[in-house]
Formats: C-alpha cells, structure tokens, sequence
C-alpha cells in the first residue's frame, strides 16, 4: 500500500482523495480485521482516533492561535497508535495510516484535510466492514 498524501505538488487537493483513496485504505483496512480474525481495527478502536482528530480540529478552528498547542498533541496520536498496536488493537497498516497522515499536518489546512479524509474512510469501512463493532 501507498502512503496517501493529502495536497499535490502544487498545494493542490487530489479530487479523489475523499473517495476513490479512501475507499481503497479502507478496503485495506477491513483485509487486516479480517486476517486478525476480526480482533484488530474494530470500528471502535478506528473510532477513538478519528474522535481526536475531530476534537483537535474543533480546537484550532475555533481558536486559531492555538495551533503552537494543538500540533504536539496531533503528533501524540503516533504514540497512541504505536501502544493499540502494541495490544494487538489495531493493525500496522492503521499505524502507518496515522503516522503518514500526522506527520503531514503541518498547518491548520492540512489538519482539516486530514480530518476530511479519515471522515470519507470512516463512511467507507462501515460500508465495507459492517460486521465490525
């Protein structure tokens, strides 16, 4: 699997980020709760950091001079994901997802794509992955 990236070249939005890319990482991510034998990558589980990411994008939203804050506790997330994945709770693919996707969030603009396009995947691994709690 390709790490997504949230801007082009040009500072530019892939139009099929929100779809046809998240789609795809959450197919991938529904192959790993299946092969876990549906113990990692819980929709729960998934559910917890994309929450956080919500809760941090409210924040600067809402207080822009907040970010020098907010940013550190983004970068967090890695470490929260590395310790879920420690537990067995979520996949190395998920893991990667996140420290991919943090380490691009370097601005307000790009947290709100980011938090865009973990929305558009939640939507696609509940059509893909029902059965998950």
């Amino acid at each position: 699997m390709t790490d997504i990236q949230f801007v082009k070249s040009d500072d530019t939005i892939d139009p099929k980020l929100f779809s046809d890319e998240a789609e795809a990482m959450a197919i991938t991510v529904k192959k790993d709760y299946e092969a876990s034998k549906e113990r990692q990558n819980r929709r729960s589980q998934i559910r917890k950091f994309y929450d956080e990411i919500i809760r941090l994008e409210s924040i600067v939203e809402n207080r822009p001079e907040s970010w020098s804050v907010v940013l550190p506790q983004i970068h967090m997330l890695i470490a929260k994901a590395a310790y879920a994945q420690g537990r067995g709770l979520v996949s190395m693919t998920f893991l990667n997802f996140i420290r991919n996707s943090v380490k691009q969030v370097d601005t307000p603009r790009k947290l709100r794509i980011f938090s865009n396009f973990f929305e558009a995947f939640m939507g696609f691994y509940k059509f893909h992955c029902p059965k998950s709690n």
